[in-house]
């Protein structure tokens, strides 16, 4: 039977969605949010699945660093610096002719080792949860050692038996990709034709299999779960509604509060954080958003930025409707150039379990993310991919609304002790050539500023 989707005239009732449907630059704030003390109690989500996570990290952190040289100088441990961008932020206040109160930084998970970027938290979590569940299955007498247990041949044999496959659009696929083939698993990603031919090769260059999908994100998703069912010995990572996913990407918050404090930067009621997330399914900056929210509670202000061409989830949590409608429903593409982000149909756990913990939602247009690449080169000299640069316009998307801030009681004397961080997602990994083509597009782009 065919499923019919929402009807396009009733959601185009609403006048955001009917301006997210012009594919026109969007914002919307939330004034008004439950306190995310009590979101999170009423969070149907296990009380300890982020610090689970964290100490899986911990545990798999001496393998890390014997196996993957760049991690050794943080034994192991897998994180990103935070960097302070005064350079970015005097060129931004000069291209959007205002000045931003407070500092502006920028998370770089560009930077993340192994696969570069944000996509490695929760990937890397699940691959790491999925072997642990391997040999405790398979190689009972081996349980609770550890990933010394790694060592023992038929813990290896066991491995190279097992498969695990994920559809994506790109980085979750590198993410699973790298660290299964690492371990010896029979690893397999589905993507749709036009992700970035070089993931895919590197991939295959790993031994991975990678399978083209005509069609979107979403397409490669379905391909990948219909395969691994056929297969008892495969795990499928689903993007879409993974919890193991959730949680590599929460452990990020405590990490980032840590980073903060040790930079002696104070997070409270006349400081107050903002955090810029891009967003595709919305995994990743849901599970970001979940851990800060139960580190900051009400001093942090999480809000997604996505592109015009693909806004699902603040198309999914403005209706409520979730995994149930999808972009294509209100007429738009899902494609765009930062293909990280191409997804047309939003997480249904994220969008109940965290939509409530949103702050705000902005969205943005191929070409200014485009012209951000350029610029972040040009001012602090980092390479990034254009998903990466999809949060930086949002601090001036929040100062263009007073309704807001004063709905939040954030005041000019809050407003001068702000931070501002922009969470960065891939990057470091893209190769010389097709980096100097994201820079030369991104020069050609930046008269979009001044339009």
């Amino acid at each position: 039977m065919e499923t019919v989707g929402p009807n396009r005239a009733r959601l185009l009732e609403d006048p955001l969605v009917a301006r997210l449907a012009s594919g026109e630059e969007t914002s919307w704030f939330r004034g008004e949010l439950e306190p995310a003390a009590e979101a999170l109690r009423r969070s149907s989500l296990p009380a300890g699945l982020v610090e689970d996570a964290r100490q899986r990290f911990r545990r798999f952190a001496p393998w890390f660093a014997q196996r993957f040289e760049q991690t050794r100088t943080s034994d192991g441990i897998i994180e990103s610096p935070l960097h302070r961008a005064p350079a970015l932020q005097a060129r931004m206040e000069e291209l959007c002719r205002a000045q931003l109160p407070g500092k502006l930084w920028v998370k770089r998970d560009d930077m993340l080792p192994v696969s570069g970027s944000i996509k490695a938290r929760g990937g890397f979590h699940e691959v790491l949860q999925v072997v642990e569940q391997i040999i405790d299955e398979a190689c009972p007498d081996a349980s609770g050692q550890g990933p010394r247990v790694l060592e023992d041949p038929a813990v290896t044999d066991t491995l190279r038996e097992r498969g695990i496959a994920v559809g994506s659009t790109g980085n979750l696929g590198l993410s699973i990709g790298l660290l299964s083939a690492e371990f010896g698993l029979r690893t397999t990603v589905h993507m749709s034709t036009d992700a970035r031919p070089w993931k895919k090769d590197l991939l295959r260059d790993r031994g991975v299999e990678v399978i083209e999908h005509p069609g979107d994100f979403g397409t490669a998703v379905e391909a990948g779960r219909a395969a691994a069912q056929a297969d008892p010995l495969t795990h499928f990572v689903d993007d879409e509604s993974s919890l193991s996913l959730f949680a590599g990407y929460a452990v990020a918050a405590r990490r980032l509060a840590g980073q903060l404090q040790a930079l002696e930067v104070t997070v409270g009621e006349g400081s107050p954080l903002f955090v810029y997330l891009p967003c595709g399914v919305g995994g990743g900056p849901g599970g970001v958003a979940y851990g800060l929210k139960q580190v900051f509670g009400e001093h942090v202000h999480c809000i997604f930025a996505e592109p015009t061409l693909a806004p699902s989830m603040m198309l999914g949590v403005r209706t409520g409707l979730h995994s149930e409608v999808s972009v294509q429903d209100i007429g738009l593409s899902g494609r765009t150039t930062a293909d990280g982000l191409a997804v047309g149909r939003p997480s249904r756990l994220v969008g109940e379990q965290v939509g409530g913990l949103i702050d705000g939602f902005v969205t943005v247009a191929d070409q200014r993310m485009s012209a951000l690449v350029s610029i972040l080169g040009q001012t602090e000299g980092w390479k990034v991919e254009p998903s990466a640069t999809a949060g930086v316009i949002g601090p001036w998307r929040v100062m263009e609304d007073p309704a807001y801030l004063e709905a939040r009681g954030l005041d000019e004397r809050a407003m001068a002790g702000a931070h501002h961080v922009v969470w960065s997602t891939g990057g470091s990994m893209v190769p010389a050539d097709e980096m100097a083509g994201y820079l030369d597009q991104g020069r050609q782009a930046l008269s979009f500023f001044s339009q």
